[in-house]
């Protein structure tokens, strides 16, 4: 099964929140140990920005005349993508775009308490005056987000300049704003990106060598652990770390010697104790013989009840002969050039002495890397175990097609198939289905294990399934020949 995020997203991500965590915490350390504000760090470029430009209109008010003051608060809001009002010490406004202002705001703006304004002569006047911040950057009367729909407010005194000579009264520069982050006046997320990316870009630097080496190495275990599962136990793995991967990787190597061991041993000793039982029945069944030549007509039906036990262990023991043979010798055959037509006709010439009906579909010119022997074997079973199962069903088709650099040959008969669950389990030495149990025609269950056998010792495979409405099909895919 595929996993849903691999091992690699996973320690990316790790790493990711890793820094994150580790930023939360510097910041939640700076707010309580140095009263550090998260926002006022965030957004202190905006600030300054806008204190300048509250500067520049408080030094162009006096020089501008009164009807005209709505186009400098304009000229300079655009940029800004806000809205400027501004406001006397007693909530009278004086110039820009009629508002009605949230209770918070109004409430804010009569209640600051503002410093008086510049004693400075002359007809320009110094600026907004700073509020007491000698040893660090202005910062506005009120800040606040109020209004349905909620807005953002700023307010920042200005002095405002009358008709009348004498010094200038103390007003409030208001600034509307309806977002702030998305506002590139107010917040810049630029830099923030840059610095996003520059953390990602360190991470993926950092991590990408380990991540990369860790799951290649896993990569590779894996792909020998799938390859001893299928039963090649001869597998090179070369992992070489001195790590807990490598003491994996040398436990996944001992473990497949071990297994090769064990089943080579048992391949060996289940063909050494069929090749020992040979003997022991063919002289059985010489003695049957003799003996069936002198019994009594009363002893006759014992006599061929027994030939037909002994006949039956016969065919078991060369079935364990055959099966021994290709699980021992199956992993190095020499492969050659097989036709396909031929050795189905082969296999026609004694499968076919039963009266069974078989079609053929194979093209003359259809050929095959594979062992000859092995190839007349798997077909001879298939087609055997299709006249034993569905032989009275209807026709047996044996098929034949070039699929894409693979050779598709295929046994189809008529009968009543095979359970779903049960697709998969009859390629297994010993297994048959219920219905085969019964002796009439059951066998030994060793057919399909020597297909398979064979066929995979082919460097081929072998898969059936049932046919619609009824029936069964066993495919076996081999590598065309050239």
């Amino acid at each position: 099964m595929k996993p849903r995020f691999s091992l690699s997203t996973r320690i990316l991500l790790l790493a990711f929140l890793n820094v994150a965590l580790l930023a939360l915490l510097l910041a939640v350390f700076a707010r309580v140990e140095y009263r550090f504000e998260l926002g006022s760090f965030l957004l202190a470029p905006a600030r300054d920005r806008m204190f300048a430009v509250s500067r520049l209109i408080g030094l162009d008010l006096p020089q501008t005349p009164r009807a005209s003051w709505d186009q400098l608060l304009e000229r300079n809001s655009a940029p800004a993508s806000a809205h400027l009002y501004l406001f006397r010490q007693d909530g009278v406004q004086v110039a820009g775009s009629a508002v009605t202002l949230p209770a918070a705001v109004h409430t804010s703006l009569l209640h600051e308490q503002h410093p008086p304004p510049s004693e400075r002569g002359g007809d320009r006047p110094p600026g907004p005056p700073h509020r007491g911040h000698a040893h660090g950057p202005p910062h506005p009367d009120f800040f606040l987000r109020a209004g349905q729909p909620a807005e953002y407010w700023v307010g920042i005194p200005i002095p405002v300049w009358s008709e009348a000579p004498g010094p200038p009264e103390h007003g409030m520069l208001i600034w509307r704003f309806s977002s702030l982050w998305t506002n590139p006046f107010f917040f810049d997320y630029m830099p923030w990106m840059a610095v996003i990316l520059a953390v990602i870009m360190v991470c993926v630097v950092c991590w990408l060598p380990l991540i990369r080496n860790l799951t290649h190495s896993i990569t590779q275990l894996t792909g020998a652990a799938e390859r001893i599962a299928e039963g090649n136990f001869d597998v090179p793995i070369a992992v070489r770390r001195r790590d807990e991967l490598g003491q994996l990787a040398l436990a996944i190597r001992s473990m497949a010697q071990k297994l090769a061991g064990y089943v080579h041993g048992q391949r060996r000793f289940l063909g050494d104790i069929a090749h020992e039982l040979c003997s022991p029945i063919a002289r059985i069944q010489v003695s049957l013989g003799i003996l069936e030549q002198r019994a009594t007509p009363e002893q006759r039906d014992y006599v061929e009840t027994l030939h037909e036990e002994v006949g039956q262990m016969s065919a078991l023991v060369n079935e364990l002969l055959s099966f021994s043979k290709a699980q021992i010798n199956g992993r190095q055959p020499a492969l050659i050039r097989v036709s396909v037509a031929d050795t189905v006709a082969r296999v026609l010439e004694r499968e076919t002495a039963n009266g069974a009906s078989i079609e053929t579909h194979v093209d003359d010119d259809l050929a095959v890397m594979a062992q000859p022997e092995y190839l007349y074997r798997s077909l001879a079973n298939l087609v055997r175990n299709a006249i034993r199962y569905a032989g009275e069903a209807g026709p047996i088709a044996i098929g034949a097609a070039n699929a894409g650099g693979e050779v598709s040959i295929t046994v189809s008969d008529e009968g009543p198939g095979l359970p779903a669950a049960e697709l998969d389990e009859v390629f297994k030495p010993f297994y048959r289905p219920e219905f085969a149990r019964q002796r009439e025609t059951g066998g030994v269950g060793l057919g399909l294990a020597i297909v398979k056998t064979c066929v995979e010792a082919c460097g081929g495979t072998v898969a059936c399934r049932n046919r619609a409405p009824r029936g069964l099909e066993v495919e076996i895919r081999l590598a065309a020949a050239g």
